[in-house]
């Protein structure tokens, strides 16, 4: 199984199991190269980076995998999802796919997820990527509060199936459809997203998932940052209407040798909306000495 992204090189798909579920990653590039593990954000999958596979897998062995819940990978009813366990099954990934250590590049979602698993297993992470993230901080004020309303449906019963039953496909095409009009995301991916909220196992997972998210800031991780040694960037849409420039400039100031990209003219979405900047900095990144 494979799908080609910008150029015609392909990305070939491995399933691996992590916590007894199946984990979908989608790989390119050499196989002995130094591996790149590419973590998405909410609400997608692996097309995220759909921008950045073709490039960074010219030199090096890229992996973009499905979180669970996510793309091609299970939906698992059973398993928790607070932030600690997500981090610490990020090992257990890493571990499937037999990586000792990489380098991390994690979106909105996936750069909560590597700030955490960088500060606590240091010597698995070569180098850091945050684009676009809450890291340690969190949301604007009403985006916060909106998601605060559903982490609470996903802790009450009583409130759990009328959640289910919200219009998820409607909340996605309102969230994206700014990246379709601007020809920054494909159709046929739009489609994908809005096919994969339809089904009723998918929302069941969401809110699940829900109740065990949590939106306040992370004293913890803030705390932390000095200790990151690892080469990092940080990459902003400064015109983020979920999260504020503040945290990437937050980042970069506490985060030793920290190197920030600001870009003005795109969102919370930036690797759609401007590749080549992102891929600049990524390649930069990537030409530091781990």
């Amino acid at each position: 199984m494979s799908t080609t992204g910008p150029t015609t090189r392909e990305t070939h798909a491995r399933t691996v199991t992590v916590d007894g579920a199946r984990v979908v990653c989608w790989e390119s590039g050499p196989r002995d190269g130094e591996p790149v593990l590419l973590l998405h954000g909410y609400p997608s999958d692996h097309h995220s980076w759909d921008h950045q596979i073709p490039v960074l897998s010219l030199t090096h062995r890229v992996i973009a995998p499905d979180l669970l819940g996510w793309g091609a990978s299970e939906q698992p009813l059973h398993l928790a999802y607070d932030y600690d366990t997500e981090v610490e099954r990020l090992g257990r990934l890493l571990d499937a796919l037999g990586l000792d250590a990489v380098t991390l590049v994690g979106h909105d979602y996936g750069g909560f997820l590597s700030l955490g698993f960088t500060q606590t297993h240091p010597g698995r992470v070569r180098r850091l990527a945050l684009l676009n993230s809450r890291s340690h901080a969190t949301f604007v004020p009403h985006w916060r509060a909106l998601f605060d309303l559903f982490t609470l449906a996903g802790r009450t019963p009583v409130l759990r199936s009328l959640t289910q039953r919200l219009p998820f496909p409607l909340l996605h095409r309102w969230a994206f459809g700014p990246l379709v009009e601007t020809g920054a995301v494909d159709s046929d991916v739009m489609a994908a997203h809005l096919d994969h909220v339809r089904p009723m196992a998918t929302r069941r997972w969401l809110v699940r998932f829900y109740g065990h998210y949590r939106t306040a800031p992370r004293a913890e991780l803030r705390r932390r940052l000095g200790q990151v040694t690892c080469p990092t960037a940080v990459v902003w849409g400064r015109r983020d209407k979920y999260l504020s420039p503040a945290i990437a400039m937050d980042l970069a100031a506490r985060i030793p040798g920290a190197e920030l990209t600001m870009v003005d003219d795109a969102g919370h979405w930036v690797m759609d909306e401007r590749p080549a900047e992102v891929n600049t900095a990524l390649e930069r990144l990537l030409g530091r000495d781990a």
